[in-house]
């Protein structure tokens, strides 16, 4: 990035703050935090809403779903939702509407208990690494336990291996988010090489987990679909078959409210995790399994259902680019992703202007993320990165909010030029 002439600045300076003053005066009112489905994706599973249908509640395998049991998940469902996330029926445990739960559960498991053949992590200086920009509710949960949080720039194939492979020589590195496909925030998917070198390195924890989040596996946002990654057999080929946690659900597939959500892993892995899990639950709500496996179908009742609500978001990314595009585009002033896939587009612009961006956005309506929410602990030490989530408004709020923001970003600049505040 490069920061223009005082003197282009100036110029462009009363026609931006005329602008911000038109758009303050027109008292808009937008919401641009979080990754949210909006109602008209949420209208796209409304058939599930009447399965799985008066007395039809017996599994292929001939259970009455209303009943106790099930631990692991139906075979439809864990056949179904195996084949999304590229693993068998026997890997996938399904679970009630939240992978953010069965994270934390697992952490929570982890340091109590140990990791399956390990010793439990309370008392052991425990660490974390974290891509950066990175999943804000990912470093809650490790803040919420006291594990540090070690940074991790990011790459256009991924987390950057040097790094990653030079702090796991530490024994207190016990675990690595990872977002593989469509990465939050920044819509990176790891390349085949990044994957390999995960499974493969030699780490001098023994029982080091990658906490492998596939949120976004088939969020498309193009024709373009990747295939996961076959993170299991890479990790058994390696030597390492229990490294990965694999975490997913239909949050943003079906009903974010009243979804599935999944745990996969090898075979020792499952065994732990149903272990734990049986101490606090006699078996899942087997009814919603049958109600989405007989929704969705299969692996292309999958990808049909996703292509509606690529046709729903997708205007609304375009909406976000153009506006970018149109006012900070050649300016040098800040530079934003592209995404193919996933819920954000991010947005790096001047150093120590983001804080800024956010204050004059609010002073227009535009609620925005926190600067520094990609950073662990809330603290972007560049104060330069904003994630925007376009998904929940309509296509003309975000389009409204877009050019907003993207006014906002050029009056930051301004300001970083020495002119003064007049907005």
């Amino acid at each position: 990035m490069t920061l223009l002439s005082p003197e282009a600045l100036a110029a462009q300076g009363a026609e931006a703050r005329a602008a911000y003053a038109r758009l303050a005066a027109a008292g808009l009112k937008l919401d641009m935090t979080r990754g949210k489905p909006s109602p008209e994706q949420l209208d796209l599973a409304d058939g599930m809403l009447a399965l799985p249908g008066n007395r039809d509640f017996v599994t292929e395998t001939g259970e009455d779903a209303r009943n106790y049991g099930g631990l692991q998940g139906l075979v439809e469902a864990r056949r179904l939702f195996g084949a999304m996330l590229g693993v068998s029926p026997e890997a996938v445990v399904v679970n009630e509407n939240s992978s953010l739960a069965v994270m934390h559960d697992c952490i929570v498991w982890a340091l109590l208990k140990g990791v399956a053949g390990g010793k439990p992590w309370v008392g052991q200086d425990v660490a974390f690494l974290c891509p950066v920009p990175g999943y804000d509710r990912h470093f809650g949960l490790c803040e919420g336990f006291g594990i540090r949080l070690i940074p991790v720039p990011m790459t256009g194939e991924g987390p950057d291996m040097d790094a990653v492979e030079r702090l796991v020589a530490d024994p207190a590195v016990k675990g690595m988010w990872c977002v593989p496909v469509y990465s939050n925030p920044d819509g990176v998917t790891y390349s085949d090489a990044t994957v390999r070198r995960l499974a493969a390195m030699p780490t001098a924890a023994p029982d080091f987990r990658l906490f492998w989040d596939n949120a976004y596996g088939v969020h498309h946002l193009t024709e373009n679909r990747p295939a996961p990654h076959d993170i299991l057999g890479l990790t058994a080929a390696a030597g390492h078959p229990d490294r990965a946690f694999i975490f997913a659900s239909t949050s943003k597939i079906t009903l974010a409210g009243a979804g599935l959500a999944f745990f996969a892993g090898s075979k020792g892995n499952v065994a732990w995790y149903l272990e734990q899990v049986g101490r606090r639950t006699i078996g899942p709500d087997k009814l919603n399994q049958l109600r989405h496996t007989r929704f969705l179908r299969d692996l292309d009742g999958i990808h049909r259902h996703m292509a509606a609500h690529r046709r729903l978001i997708a205007p609304k990314f375009a909406a976000v680019l153009e506006a970018l595009d149109t006012r900070l585009g050649g300016l040098g002033l800040a530079r934003w992703t592209t995404p193919e896939g996933g819920y954000f587009i991010t947005v790096e612009m001047l150093q120590g202007s983001a804080k800024r961006v956010v204050e004059l956005a609010r002073g227009l309506g535009i609620a925005l993320t926190p600067a520094g929410a990609t950073s662990p602990h809330g603290r972007d030490p560049t104060d330069a990165v904003l994630r925007l989530a376009p998904t929940y408004p309509s296509v003309e709020d975000v389009r409204a909010a877009a050019e907003g923001i993207a006014l906002c970003i050029h009056l930051a600049a301004l300001e970083a030029a020495g002119l003064d505040r007049a907005a």
